[in-house]
C-alpha cells in the first residue's frame, strides 16, 4: 500500500520501503519524509534484520521537493531539513542492515539517503550529485566523508555535474554496480549476511563501528540553514539550473 508517497512491504524480517512519487522524481516533500521516518521506526520496533530502500520509476530520489518553494518561509525550510537530517541519522545508526538500490538521478537529499545506507548498489545509469553546498547547506557531510574520505568528499561536494555509477563505485560511494535485473541476487546475498548473526550482536557491532556524530551533524546543518535568506539562496540555485 502506498501512503504519502511511500510503499512499504514486510516479510520474514525484511522491510522494503519504496519511494513512490515517480511523477516528482521521488523528491522528498514533508509528508514523504515523515512517512519514511515512521517506516524506519516501525522496522526497529518489529525487530527487522534488513531494510531495503528503492525508488519507483526512473530515479531513486531527486532530493528535496522544491514544490511550493515560493510560499515557504525560511523557518519552514529549516524544519524540513531538520526532519530530513533526523531521517538520515536514523538510517545510518539503525541496529539492522540497510540497503539502497539506486537508479537514475540520485541528487541532493536523495544522494544523502543513499549514502546513509550500509549497503549501496547503483544501476549502470545512476547519476549522483550533492548540490546542497551551492546554497550554503551542510547536510550529511560527515557521513559522506566517512564513506569516501575527506579529500574525496570535498571533491564530490564541489562538483557542478553528477558523477556516474562507475565513479561512485570507484571512490567508495557505492559498493557495486549491477543492472536492476541482477538486484534480486544481490539482495539475497545481503539478506543472508544480515541473518548470519543474532540481531543483538548486529546492533552492538553497528553501534561500535559507526562514530556517533549526530549532535554535531545537526548543529552544522542548523547553523548553515539558519543563515538569513535560505529560501532566497535555494531560489537563486534553481534559477541557475534553469539558465544552464
Amino acid at each position: 500500500m502506498t501512503e504519502h508517497g511511500v510503499r512499504q512491504e514486510s516479510a520474514d524480517g525484511v522491510v522494503r520501503v519504496t519511494l513512490d512519487r515517480p511523477e516528482r522524481g521521488n523528491a522528498l516533500d514533508a509528508a514523504t519524509v515523515e512517512r519514511l521516518l515512521e517506516a524506519v521506526r516501525k522496522a526497529e520496533a518489529e525487530g527487522a534484520r534488513l531494510l531495503i530502500l528503492d525508488g519507483a520509476g526512473r530515479s531513486f530520489c531527486t532530493g528535496f521537493d522544491l514544490g511550493g518553494l515560493d510560499e515557504a518561509s525560511d523557518g519552514d525550510l529549516l524544519w524540513r531539513f531538520v526532519r530530513i537530517e533526523l531521517l538520515l541519522q536514523r538510517i545510518y545508526h539503525a541496529p539492522f542492515a540497510t540497503l539502497a538500490l539506486a537508479k537514475g538521478n540520485v541528487f541532493g537529499a536523495g544522494a544523502d539517503l543513499f549514502c546513509a545506507c550500509q549497503h549501496r548498489i547503483t544501476a549502470p545509469d545512476a547519476r549522483l550529485l550533492f548540490p546542497g553546498v551551492r546554497f550554503g547547506l551542510l547536510l550529511g557531510t560527515r557521513r559522506l566523508a566517512a564513506r569516501v574520505g575527506p579529500d574525496t568528499a570535498r571533491a564530490l561536494l564541489s562538483r557542478r555535474v553528477p558523477i556516474d555509477a562507475e565513479t561512485a563505485r570507484r571512490v567508495g560511494l557505492s559498493d557495486r554496480t549491477e543492472p536492476p535485473e541482477a538486484w534480486a541476487d544481490a539482495v539475497e546475498e545481503i539478506r543472508s549476511a544480515a541473518f548470519a548473526l543474532e540481531s543483538g550482536v548486529t546492533a552492538r557491532i553497528n553501534a561500535v563501528t559507526r562514530t556517533d556524530t549526530r549532535a554535531l551533524d545537526m548543529a552544522d546543518l542548523v547553523a548553515s540553514a539558519c543563515q538569513p535568506g535560505l529560501g532566497d539562496r535555494i531560489r537563486a540555485y534553481v534559477r541557475s539550473l534553469r539558465k544552464a
